[in-house]
């Protein structure tokens, strides 16, 4: 209760303090007082940059309710010019009306500045944007200030404190000519925007324009000549799905491409060398239709999908970005791609059971290509401490109790966990933690804190995975100013240097190496963000503790041990029975009172009755080791580029009709 009543007043104080503000100056304006107008203007702007810098959602609520910067800003310098005219010497003079002017001509040039600005921003809203590829002849450019053209309030507020510090000056000091300065000061600042605005409109300086930008990506298709493609469209936390098929796809070979329907997600999807098309609109998707591409693999589903399965041209291939035993593994929407590519035997059951339309036919086994990198199972833990590796999924769009452990059973597993001195804990949640229900929000939190204090008791700190660091960003060319837009980004991510995708596996293989060996020893850690990946924690890790998710599956790969936190309600043989996966995991139930024997299990491996039935269930669900997963990978988009190809084939002319014989009169049928 007392911690709900925290975050209200942490809320709603900004929102308290600035209507006080407000009704100091209008105190202070209707009882003349210099002092009291200077103090709660003062404040009034203050709190305007804690808007800015910290609460930006009660910015936005602010501006929804028609209260927004502008206004706000406007009333600021009305209630100012009020006391000025209240005050002695002034009184409503010859000062009343140039002060008027001046403000209005100085709000009409923001205007104006706004109107700039939004074409400026159109002007440089491309098409398609692009990575990997050399677009110089698109005449792109670095962005215009971010002040210009995306932060109108702050513009105006930086325009505006002339005259609002020559208000308040002439206020204190009885002499008008603070107050003109300062409206001539902020009519120069504001007219000095609006001309830089206006350079960038140039024809010189403004980038090609839609026509011409459809021109070059028509001809950079029939150059470059694609042939096989991912296409993915997702939120901004989903990029996940498509990254783990990058390398992958690069490792193909022939000429690869990634296609994208949001602008933000262009960099979202992590460093590769694989030339990225962001095509937002549909009708400038189907310019596809008449490229070279043949096949295109599709990560996961979205609303967009169907625009692009319409180009009768290409083959599609749904791959999943994780396979486990969750409904969302054998959907529907699967029957729509022309080929389901699953990892082994289990999916294609799974399918087959589901009976949602796909035919069986159509399922083509490929392993998981992208599991190489996860080592094997060496033996139980040989120093003096276990690592435990905690990686519960999210609790997904339904309300199922079994989707996710952290809110039953995360607390209890993690305190367990802790409880013994033997144990160094990993805790990764899935990135989507959270983002429907609140209490899984609530649990991460609170299970994040756990680590925190256990780490601190411990080592004397905690560490947190950090983003990549500076050298892995600058050799992925990840770092650009804080002004850069699409326009500039495309600019700065051209062409790829020769080897650049080996270096960045180079860099990020020795980030990965500095992050854990900075690690003290049995030192607990909390692991957010792209880095260190989910299989370099996998190869940390002695044991895995996870709910039914592709995490157990892709960690089969090791042949390790690992449990799954049964949630959902259900004895454990039914447990077993429902989801395949389970069959080689130890079951741990929320309570968290089977960790203990869990960990003797894998101290001791005498102990361990699943060894075998994990390495059996690892061939089903993954298929088997020979041909390698990347092998049959390829030879999968081989044969589907095949068929692509067989229908591109010119279609033999028709026949000439034949003359069609004369009809004669209807004839009554017989009888």
């Amino acid at each position: 209760m007392l911690r709900r009543l925290g975050a209200t007043l942490r809320r709603l104080g900004p929102l308290a303090a600035l209507g006080a503000a407000f009704a100091g100056q209008v105190a202070g304006a209707v009882h003349p007082d210099a002092l009291v107008l200077t103090v709660f203007t003062a404040a009034g702007l203050a709190l305007e940059l804690l808007l800015y810098r910290r609460h930006r959602g009660l910015s936005r609520v602010l501006s929804k309710a028609r209260f927004d910067v502008p206004v706000r800003h406007l009333l600021r310098d009305l209630l100012l010019v009020a006391g000025l005219m209240n005050l002695e010497p002034y009184g409503p003079g010859l000062l009343y009306l140039p002060l008027c002017y001046g403000l209005l001509l100085c709000y009409a040039l923001y205007f104006a500045c706004l109107g700039a600005a939004a074409k400026v921003r159109r002007t440089r809203t491309l098409p398609v944007l692009t990575r990997n590829i050399d677009a110089s002849e698109l005449r792109l450019s670095t962005a215009p200030p971010a002040l210009l053209t995306r932060h109108p309030g702050i513009r105006l507020l930086t325009c505006g404190f002339p005259v609002t510090a020559g208000l308040v000056a002439a206020g204190l000091t009885g002499d008008g000519v603070w107050a003109g300065a300062g409206v001539v000061l902020s009519v120069l600042l504001s007219g000095g925007c609006f001309a830089v605005l206006l350079m960038w409109l140039l024809p010189g300086r403004r980038p090609a324009g839609e026509a011409e930008v459809l021109a070059w990506f028509d001809r950079w298709l029939a150059e470059y000549r694609p042939t096989v493609g991912m296409y993915f469209s997702g939120g901004t936390s989903s990029a996940y799905q498509a990254n783990m098929w990058l390398e992958p796809l690069a490792g193909l070979g022939g000429r690869p491409v990634i296609v994208l329907r949001e602008r933000f997600m262009l960099q979202k999807i992590g460093a590769t060398d694989v030339p990225i098309i962001c095509v937002p609109k549909v009708a400038h998707l189907m310019r596809l239709e008449h490229s070279t591409l043949n096949v295109l693999i599709h990560p996961a589903n979205s609303g967009k999908t169907s625009q692009v399965l319409r180009i009768p041209s290409i083959k599609h291939a749904f791959v999943n970005h994780g396979e486990s035993d969750k409904l969302s593994s054998c959907n529907p929407y699967a029957k729509a791609y022309d080929e389901v590519w699953v990892a082994g035997p289990a999916a294609r059951e799974r399918y087959a059971l589901a009976e949602v339309g796909v035919d069986d036919r159509d399922v083509v086994e490929i392993g998981r290509p992208q599991l190489a990198p996860v080592l094997p199972y060496a033996g139980p833990p040989a120093g003096p401490f276990m690592t435990v590796l905690y990686a519960p999924t999210w609790e997904g769009w339904t309300e199922d109790p079994g989707n996710t452990s952290v809110i039953l059973a995360g607390e209890n597993l993690v305190r367990a966990l802790l409880a013994d001195p033997g144990v160094r804990l990993l805790y990764k949640p899935h990135p989507m933690t959270g983002s429907v229900d609140p209490r899984a929000a609530a649990a991460n939190a609170r299970i994040k804190q756990l680590v925190r204090e256990a780490a601190a008791r411990r080592v004397g700190g905690v560490a947190e995975s950090e983003p990549c660091g500076r050298e892995l960003a600058r050799t992925a060319d990840a770092e650009f100013p804080a002004r850069a837009d699409g326009v500039e980004r495309m600019l700065r991510q051209g062409a790829p240097a020769p080897g650049r995708a080996a270096e960045v596996a180079r860099a990020t293989a020795r980030w990965e190496e500095a992050y854990w060996a900075s690690s003290a020893p049995g030192e607990h850690r909390v692991v957010t963000g792209t880095q260190p990946s989910l299989y370099s924690c996998f190869n940390q890790a002695d044991l895995l503790i996870s709910d039914v998710s592709s995490v157990v599956s892709d960690f089969l790969a090791s042949g390790k041990p690992y449990a799954v936190v049964n949630t959902g309600g259900l004895s454990e043989e039914e447990f077993r029975a429902v989801f395949p996966t389970v069959r080689a995991a130890t079951v741990l139930t929320p309570d968290g009172r089977g960790v203990p024997a869990l960990l003797e299990a894998v101290r001791d491996p005498s102990k361990d009755a699943l060894r075998g039935v994990r390495a059996a269930l690892k061939e089903q669900l993954l298929g088997p080791a020979d041909p390698p997963s990347p092998v049959r990978f390829a030879a999968a988009v081989s044969a589907l580029a095949a068929h692509a190809a067989h229908r591109r084939s010119p279609v033999p002319a028709p026949r000439p009709a034949q003359e069609a014989p004369a009809q004669g009169p209807l004839q009554r049928p017989l009888g």
